[in-house]
């Protein structure tokens, strides 16, 4: 499967140790299949005055799910929303190498934000994601599983 990573330089060497450690799924190289999504990533780079650079990789998903331990979440869930809001609270303590899933994207995230504050409950926040079409984020979590599953392709400027 072809990967995208969205950032303000070209990356030929992903590692985990770059990355923020309170976000969706925690410290780790987060990639995705929608080259879209890496696009939209970049945006954060461009409205500051820097370029936008997707970097592309071939992610071997057979090896991925013979050797590592990956955790997937098919849709907006219950599971979901407590694994998110495990790690972006810094309490994440699991040894998953690879954790696919949607992405708290702005609208997500208001939701997240609102069950996280006590606003509304939990049957109420899935319900309210459950309308929402889940973009794909997969985060590398182990050093181990950057090294050896994803090769880098090359990069495109925006």
């Amino acid at each position: 499967m072809i990967v995208y990573h969205g950032s303000y330089m070209e990356i030929p060497k992903p590692d985990i140790y770059h990355s923020r450690s309170k976000v969706d799924f925690g410290k780790g190289f987060y990639a995705t299949p929608l080259i879209e999504q890496a696009r939209s990533w970049c945006g954060k780079f461009m409205r500051r005055g820097k370029e936008g650079i997707v970097s592309r990789y071939f992610f071997d998903e057979r090896r991925a799910v013979e050797e590592k331990k990956v955790l997937k979440f098919e849709t907006y869930s219950e599971a979901w929303l407590d694994f998110i809001l495990t790690c972006r609270s810094g309490r994440d303590t699991s040894d998953y190498d690879i954790v696919i899933g949607g992405v708290a994207n702005d609208k997500v995230f208001n939701t997240v934000e609102l069950y996280f504050d006590g606003l509304i409950d939990k049957g109420e926040a899935i319900k309210r994601l459950r309308y929402e079409k889940p973009n794909l984020q997969i985060c590398f979590r182990s050093q181990a599983a950057v090294e050896e599953l994803l090769s880098f392709e090359g990069s495109e400027k925006l």
